[in-house]
């Protein structure tokens, strides 16, 4: 029979387990509507301060739709409406656009924002106030730009929480960043606690609903998988923290990429079971556009593994409600 003719080789199996929750969180969600609203009610183009959220795919779909993304307010025309990004700003910018009359949206996560106030409540109470979490990330130079210069110490590690020395032991509380792990942030938590019995802790725990989800989720389903595979971008803390969560929680491997096109094949070589999950900033489509390329190579059967459900909405600003 010539070779032409030859059967093809059957699809091997791989079971898919589809993390839920997964993707979008309500504040992520928020901020892109805010950005489109506000293209539908003044047209483009519309400015945004920063990457909306850390997503190369809704950034480039936002641009075709008329955004156009700046890093500060002076590569803004004063005649264009400017958006906030969901990690928040310190108050010196919309100070600044205030200043300059602009019209600006601010898309900061309600949740980012209870950090904000919470800092500000603890700084008017006369705290010493530690921020736990990564220095550079815009959410971290926001909730820092508060409060006047030094009036917030970061800490990023477990041994910086060992060594941190503050001001007055006895006049002390922490915040975190939303987006941490939550089982570093506790190990972080429980060294200030043993070293300062009285530090002031938040009201409710900063890491938000979302991030502790989809690490649960993908807890759930990383004992069971070869490897694991994170939709999402390296400048997203919550995607790069599941990777981790992921490789502690007992898959063999985990990968964070960008969608199936950064997909490295020869992860799967010898997979019998794939994790999938996305970062809140991912958007579902890369999830299905992963799947069906597994799915066009393998002979794939997909489980979802659910841990909870969300039913979390953040209203919009009111000036875009009837956009």
């Amino acid at each position: 029979m010539p070779a032409d003719d030859a059967a093809p080789a059957p699809r091997l199996p791989l079971t898919i387990l589809l993390a839920a929750p997964r993707g979008f969180c309500a504040g992520v969600d928020r901020a892109i509507q805010i950005v489109e609203r506000a293209l539908g009610k003044w047209g483009a183009p519309v400015y945004v301060r920063h990457e909306i959220v850390h997503n190369r795919h809704v950034v480039e779909r936002l641009e075709r739709l008329g955004a156009v993304f700046v890093e500060e307010l002076d590569q803004v025309p004063q005649d264009r409406p400017v958006v906030f990004s969901a990690h928040g700003v310190p108050k010196s910018v919309p100070a600044e656009a205030r200043a300059r009359q602009m019209l600006y949206l601010d898309a900061t996560c309600p949740l980012v924002s209870k950090v904000h106030v919470e800092s500000e409540r603890l700084h008017a109470a006369g705290r010493e106030i530690v921020l736990i979490g990564h220095a550079g990330h815009p959410e971290v130079i926001g909730t820092m730009g508060q409060l006047p210069p030094g009036a917030i110490t970061l800490l990023e590690t477990l041994a910086d929480a060992q060594r941190f020395e503050p001001r007055d032991p006895a006049n002390l509380a922490f915040v975190t960043q939303t987006t941490l792990s939550v089982d570093d942030t506790a190990e972080m938590v429980a060294a200030l606690q043993a070293r300062f019995p009285g530090i002031a802790a938040p009201h409710k725990e900063d890491i938000c609903y979302a991030t502790t989800n989809r690490q649960e989720a993908v807890k759930a389903l990383a004992r069971d998988s070869d490897v694991v595979l994170v939709i999402g971008s390296t400048k997203s803390s919550n995607s790069v923290r599941l990777a981790e969560v992921a490789r502690r929680a007992g898959a063999k491997a985990a990968h964070l990429i960008n969608s199936a096109d950064d997909l490295d094949w020869s992860w799967i070589d010898g997979a019998r079971t794939v994790g999938v999950t996305a970062g809140a900033s991912a958007p579902e489509d890369l999830v299905e556009g992963l799947i069906a390329a597994l799915s066009a190579r393998f002979d794939a059967r997909v489980e979802e593994v659910t841990v909870t459900e969300e039913d979390v909405v953040f209203k919009l600003p009111r000036v875009l409600q009837d956009a």
